[in-house]
C-alpha cells in the first residue's frame, strides 16, 4: 500500500499541466500591478497613432499666427508653439513617429539580429569567431555616436533615423539570441535531428527559432522603449526627424532656451508625452519577462 501511494505520489507531481501564457499573465499582473498599468499605457500611445485624425482638434502643420505661443485655453488644450500651431495635435501625430521607430528597431535590428545570433551558435567554428568580433567591434562605439554617423553618411529623413537606431541594437539582439541558442544546439534532440538528416534550415526554423523567441520577445519590447528615446535624442541634437515633422524630441530641441521662461508648456508636455511613452514600454517589458523568464515564475 505504501508503494502504491509513493507511486501515485510521484505520478501525481509528473503529470501537473503547465499554465498558459495567458493564464502566467495573468497572475503576473494579478501580483505585480504595475504592469497591467504598463500595458494600458502602451495601448493608450498604440490608439493615440491609430486615431490621430479624430483625436487632434487640428492638424500637425496648421498654424493660427495671431495665437502664437499662448497658453492652455479652449481652442489649444496644451497651448500653441512659436507658429501658432496646436502642441497637442502635434504630440498626438508625434506618437506615429515614436511608434515607427520602435516597429523599426524590431524589424530591423531584431529580425537581424535573431538570425545571426541563431545562425552563429549552431554554425559555430569561424563563422561564430568572426561574426562576434565584428559584434564587439559594433559594440565598441556608443550607440548614440554609431546612430549619429549613420544619420551623418545616408542623410536627414523619418526613415534614415530610423534605420540610423536600428543598427546599434542589432547587437543586443544577436547576444541574447546567441546565448540562448548556445544552450539548445547540445540538446538531444538537436542530436536527434541532425542524425535522421534533417537538414540545417529545418533544424533552425523547427526547434531553435521556438526556444529562442520567449528571452528575443523581452528584449523586443524592451526596444521600444529605447528607440523612442534614441529619436528624441537624435532629434534634440538636430540629427533625427526633420521638420515639420512632430517628433517629441525636436520639440524640445528648439524651445529649450528660447522659450523656457515665456512659453514653458512648449517644454513641459513634449517631455511629459516622452516620459508617458516610456515608462508605459518598460513597465510592460518588465512584465512580459516576469511571464516569459521560467526563473522569474518559480
Amino acid at each position: 500500500m505504501a508503494e502504491q501511494q509513493s507511486v501515485e505520489l510521484d505520478e501525481t507531481t509528473w503529470v501537473r499541466p503547465q499554465r498558459s501564457v495567458w493564464r502566467r499573465a495573468y497572475d503576473t499582473w494579478r501580483k505585480k500591478p504595475l504592469g497591467l498599468v504598463g500595458l494600458l499605457m502602451v495601448i493608450i500611445l498604440f490608439l493615440a497613432a491609430i486615431f490621430a485624425e479624430g483625436i487632434a482638434p487640428f492638424t500637425a502643420l496648421e498654424m493660427d499666427a495671431p495665437n502664437r505661443l499662448s497658453g492652455s485655453n479652449s481652442k489649444f488644450i496644451l497651448g500653441s508653439d512659436q507658429f501658432g500651431r496646436d502642441m497637442f495635435s502635434r504630440l498626438i501625430f508625434g506618437s506615429r513617429i515614436s511608434l515607427t521607430m520602435g516597429f523599426t528597431v524590431v524589424i530591423i535590428g531584431g529580425v537581424t539580429g535573431l538570425i545571426w545570433g541563431i545562425a552563429s551558435a549552431y554554425i559555430g567554428g569561424y563563422f561564430d569567431l568572426i561574426s562576434q568580433r565584428v559584434a564587439d567591434t559594433l559594440q565598441a562605439f556608443p550607440s548614440l555616436i554609431l546612430a549619429m554617423a549613420v544619420v551623418a553618411a545616408l542623410g536627414f529623413g523619418i526613415m534614415t533615423t530610423a534605420v540610423a537606431i536600428s543598427i546599434p541594437r542589432i547587437d543586443s539582439f544577436n547576444r541574447i539570441v546567441r546565448s540562448q541558442a548556445l544552450s539548445i544546439a547540445s540538446r538531444e534532440y538537436i542530436m536527434a535531428a541532425e542524425s535522421t538528416g534533417a537538414s540545417t534550415f529545418h533544424i533552425l526554423r523547427q526547434h531553435m527559432l521556438p526556444n529562442v523567441m520567449p528571452p528575443w520577445l523581452i528584449i523586443a519590447t524592451a526596444g521600444f522603449g529605447a528607440a523612442i528615446v534614441a529619436e528624441a535624442s537624435l532629434s534634440f541634437l538636430g540629427l533625427g526627424v526633420p521638420p515639420p515633422h512632430p517628433s517629441w524630441g525636436g520639440m524640445l530641441s528648439g524651445n529649450v532656451q528660447q522659450y523656457a521662461e515665456s512659453a514653458p508648456h512648449m517644454i513641459i508636455w513634449p517631455g511629459v508625452f516622452l516620459s508617458f511613452a516610456v515608462f508605459g514600454f518598460n513597465l510592460f517589458g518588465d512584465a512580459v519577462r516576469d511571464v516569459m523568464d521560467p526563473r522569474l515564475r518559480r
